[in-house]
This record gives C-alpha cells, sequence and structure tokens, in this order.
C-alpha cells in the first residue's frame, strides 16, 4: 500500500493542478526557490481499472491534506502587536529640540503657501484691484494701538514683579552654559556643555540667576520708517537696537520719545511693487501735542526693588507676574498676527518688519555658504518671546531631584515655575508638559519596574 501511495505522489499522469498561492510554505527558508512542487495525478493508462473521477477524487484528497495538516489557514487574521496610545493632554512632550546644524521648521509649509498664493491668483483674475489695508499701506490700525501699550506695560510689570520675586524664591543659574533651576539647590542632571564641563563631568556650576537669565534680552534694528528700504550692510552699527518686543509694540503705535518714528495720517502711493511716494498732508490740521495718551510704566531700579514680606504677598506678586506674562504673550501674538515679524532659519536674530534686513551677521551652521546673511521666514510666538523651560519641582518640600528619576520629572517656561512655586495656581496651558499626575517612584528600583 505504502508503495502505491509513493507511486501515485510522485508518478502518474502529466497533467498539474493549477499551483494554490500557500504552497510556497513547503520551503519556508528559501531553500527550492526555483522549484515549482506538481501534485501528480495517476496515468489512466497505467491503472485501467481506475476510472478518471477516482483519479480526481484521490488527487482531491491529497490536496485537502496539504491544506489541513502542512498549510495555515487564509483566513486567520494576522497578529498585530498590542499597541497603548495614550492621549492624555497631562503626559506631553516639550516641543522638539533642534541642533545648530537644523534649519527651524516653517510656520506654515510652503507647499500650502504655494497653494494659497495660486488659490488668490486664481480669484483675482479680472477683477479690479483693492485697497491696500493697513498697515500695509503706511497706517497704523487704530483698533490694535491700546493693545500695543498694554503688551508694553504688561513686559515692564513683568521685570519689576521678578526682580521682587527673586528676593523671595531662589533661581539658580550655571556659570559655564544658559541653564537655570528654580529651587532652594540646583538639579543633579549632568547636562552642561559649556566650558570646563568635561572636567565637570557635565555637572553644572551654580550660582544666582539675575532677570536676564529668566527673560532672554532678544534685541531687534529699530526702523524710523517701517516702509522704507531695507537695512544694509554698512549702516548695521549706525541704526540703534531695541528690544523685539518694545520694537513690535512701536511699529503698533507706542510713541517713544528715544525711539522717534515716522507716522503717516495718508496711505502712501504705490508706483510699483517696491516704490511708493508719501501722499501730501498738507491740507490735514496739525496734531494737538497735549491729547491724552496712555501712561506708560517706568522699570525700577536695583535699588529700589523691596521684597515681599510674608507668604500672603509671595503669592499675590505670584499671581500678578503670571498675569503679566499672560498678557504680554497673548497680546504680542495678536500684534504680530498684523504687523510681521521675521526670524532667521539658522539663529536666534528677530526682525519687526515685512522684510528681513540685509546685515551679513549670522554665524550659524554653514554660513560662510550664505555669505553670512540670514535665512528669514515667519516667526512665532516664541521666537519672538523665548520661553526658558526649567524642571519642574513636584514636591517642595522635597525639592532635591534625584537623577536616576530624570525621566518622570516634567518641565515648564522659568516664569510659570517661579509664579508656581510663589504660590500662583498652574495655569491650565502649562499642565502638560509639566506632568502634574504622573507618580514619582520613591525608589530607584521601583522605577525599574515602571514599563
Amino acid at each position: 500500500m505504502k508503495l502505491i501511495v509513493l507511486f501515485l505522489l510522485f508518478g502518474g499522469m502529466d497533467c498539474v493542478y493549477p499551483q494554490p498561492r500557500f504552497v510556497a510554505s513547503v520551503f519556508p527558508h528559501g531553500k527550492g526557490k526555483g522549484l515549482k512542487p506538481k501534485l501528480g495525478c495517476p496515468k489512466s493508462d497505467r491503472f485501467p481499472s481506475r476510472s478518471s473521477l477516482d483519479s480526481l477524487k484521490y488527487c482531491g484528497s491529497i490536496l485537502k491534506l496539504q491544506v489541513e495538516f502542512r498549510i495555515p489557514s487564509l483566513n486567520t487574521a494576522p497578529h498585530h502587536p498590542l499597541v497603548v496610545r495614550c492621549n492624555h493632554p497631562q503626559n506631553a512632550d516639550l516641543p522638539k529640540f533642534l541642533s545648530k546644524k537644523e534649519k527651524k521648521p516653517f510656520p506654515t509649509p510652503i507647499l500650502e503657501l504655494r497653494r494659497a498664493a495660486r488659490e488668490r491668483f486664481k480669484n483675482s483674475r479680472g477683477k479690479p484691484k483693492r485697497p491696500v489695508p493697513p498697515p500695509k499701506n503706511g497706517l497704523l490700525v487704530k483698533s490694535l494701538i491700546p493693545l500695543a501699550y498694554n503688551v508694553l506695560n504688561a513686559r515692564t510689570s513683568l521685570i519689576n514683579n521678578l526682580k521682587m520675586l527673586l528676593k523671595a524664591v531662589p533661581v539658580h543659574a550655571c556659570k559655564g552654559c544658559n541653564e537655570i533651576h528654580v529651587g532652594p539647590v540646583g538639579h543633579p542632571f549632568k547636562s552642561c556643555r559649556g566650558p570646563g564641563a568635561p572636567a565637570r563631568k557635565g555637572v553644572h556650576d551654580w550660582t544666582n540667576a539675575f532677570v536676564e537669565d529668566i527673560l532672554v534680552p532678544l534685541e531687534a534694528y529699530h526702523l524710523y520708517d517701517r516702509l522704507g528700504k531695507r537695512i544694509p550692510h554698512e549702516e548695521r552699527f549706525s541704526i540703534p537696537r531695541v528690544p523685539a518686543v518694545v520694537e513690535l509694540c512701536i511699529q503698533a503705535g507706542v510713541d517713544l520719545p528715544e525711539y522717534p518714528t515716522k507716522r503717516r495720517r495718508k496711505p502712501v502711493i504705490r508706483i510699483a511693487k517696491s516704490e511708493f511716494i508719501d501722499a501730501d498732508e498738507s491740507d490735514l490740521p496739525d496734531l494737538d501735542p497735549e491729547a491724552p495718551k496712555i501712561p506708560l510704566l517706568t522699570e525700577l531700579p536695583n535699588e529700589e526693588i523691596v521684597p515681599p514680606s510674608n507668604d500672603e504677598e509671595i503669592a499675590f506678586l505670584a499671581e500678578e507676574t503670571l498675569q503679566a506674562w499672560e498678557t504680554m504673550k497673548r497680546g504680542a501674538k495678536k500684534l504680530m498676527g498684523v504687523y510681521p515679524v521675521r526670524v532667521c532659519g539658522y539663529c536666534s536674530e528677530v526682525h519687526v518688519g515685512a522684510c528681513g534686513h540685509k546685515a551679513q551677521n549670522c554665524g550659524a551652521y554653514k554660513h560662510q555658504q550664505r555669505n553670512g546673511q540670514h535665512g528669514w521666514q515667519k516667526a512665532v510666538i516664541d521666537d519672538l518671546i523665548p520661553p526658558r523651560y526649567v524642571w519642574h519641582i513636584p514636591d517642595l518640600n522635597e525639592p532635591a531631584l534625584q537623577r536616576e528619576l530624570r525621566n518622570f520629572y516634567g518641565q515648564a517656561p522659568a516664569v510659570v515655575e517661579i509664579c508656581v512655586q510663589g504660590g500662583a495656581a498652574v495655569p491650565e496651558q502649562y499642565k502638560s508638559t509639566m506632568r502634574l499626575d504622573i507618580g514619582i517612584p520613591a525608589t530607584v528600583k521601583e522605577a525599574e519596574m515602571v514599563v
């Protein structure tokens, strides 16, 4: 009987049935890749006692045997690994850190900008040109002038309050790098990359911090005429530089005697895309120099700073500081939507205006190929007011952080962390990066058991 079965398997008729898709599993490791296994059927002339129907039945039984015992079923669902997705708002990461060799991403992708430009050109074809709205025509947006004053006052109030909070809430700054830490003691993480860091094995050398360490002093060129020609490279030292937020407020309508600027009362007359002439304003009445203006706050010198006396004053001052921080950021973001601000895609240079300056002072990665010129692109609020992220201390009773539990700690902007440690409530928009709902392991062994 065994001989007959072997003969039927390897000998027999020359008819070959179509190859099933799953027969390739007979050679699991690629052996016999070029071979095509055939299922032979017994020839009728060799076994005259068997009919063709019997041969088909027998051949079908062999095929059925292979399907049931050697080939897995095709109807079986593929195996997918278990993926746990957590979109909890309390567990968000910080924005992606870009190295010095990477260019900043555009706020809006280039493809979308081109698509929108083609759509505008298509919709405006055959239609009369619309008048240019302010501020592109040289006039101010009158509804944003009070907002510009509020932003400038909020910045001044923020600086004054931070000077007082620094006398109650300890803030440390590293001598070798630009990292800061809010707390009684500095953090133990070996993340210093400044001078002398290899000798200290990356440990920070902490000292007392100042307001300039918390609020990055980002400056921009002051423009007398924001519609004038671009600043050439030869005039880069003759034009004053002011804080970028102050320059944005000046262009939005704030009048500062020490920084004069040109104010137009009639729209400019466009001759070409980059050429215009000022309209005649001789027929307009003279401006009233005694017109009431919104009062501006002044920065207090360090000698006049009075520290808060008790915890209630510290908490009230922290709430006021946090409110000034939010007012400045929210107002500046609204002003940036109307008055354009540019930032270099390679360095931190900021220019308030429609087109960036031509000063060749960019020293970022591969600046030789660009001859020191900046790669201007549209700025976002974090480019104008950079947030200095610091580690969040989950328990003020135990301010010392553990090096082995670094992945469990959250971060927040330095101003927010100072106010929170001073007694202010945590704002909702910063809870995601502070990781307030994550349990901190008590020991390193417990942390290793976390999946």
